[in-house]
């Protein structure tokens, strides 16, 4: 499983600098502690940040938040942004499971799902999203809940169409 900061780490520079860009424009508070963090932990003043163009500061943002010590500001990141840009997407899923859900939030996920319920779910998502959002969203999925499905996670090891590189 990989962590939220080596999800960052992984995804296209693009895909970061639109999740940072989606953020700062429609989840402003999210988009400000981030900036924060990053900012408390390199030692520097968010100020510093802030009068930087965009795509640099972003792409310090991003450099930051790939190291351990931001794993709890990417996986915040994460979270919010999939929560507010990719409902979507994580409803199809879960519906495609049959795991009840409020707007993508699930209380209790089961502690094992069929096979072949996943190899379908997986193959609506590929057939109906982009590709480099899909990949992320599972990985912080298996990631991020505690279910740990030995058939996900053999998806993501296995399943070419499902690698982070």
């Amino acid at each position: 499983m990989l962590s939220s900061y080596e999800l960052i780490g992984f995804i296209s520079p693009e895909l970061a600098h639109r999740i940072l860009a989606d953020t700062a424009e429609d989840n402003r508070e999210l988009y400000e502690a981030t900036l924060g963090a990053v900012a408390r932990l390199r030692g520097m003043r968010p100020q510093f940040l802030k009068k930087q163009p965009k795509p640099t500061r972003h792409k310090t943002m991003v450099q930051a938040m790939s190291k351990p010590a931001f794993d709890e500001a990417a996986g915040s990141l994460l979270r919010g942004w999939l929560l507010k840009h990719q409902i979507g997407l994580l409803t199809q899923f879960l519906d495609a499971l049959d795991i009840k859900h409020e707007e993508g939030i699930v209380e209790k996920l089961p502690e094992t799902i069929a096979d072949d319920m996943l190899s379908a779910a997986l193959d609506n998502l590929l057939a109906n999203h982009d590709r480099d959002v899909i990949v992320l969203y599972l990985h912080a999925f298996h990631t991020m809940n505690d279910a740990g499905w030995p058939n996900l996670e053999a998806a993501l090891e296995n399943d070419d169409r499902l690698q982070l590189f």
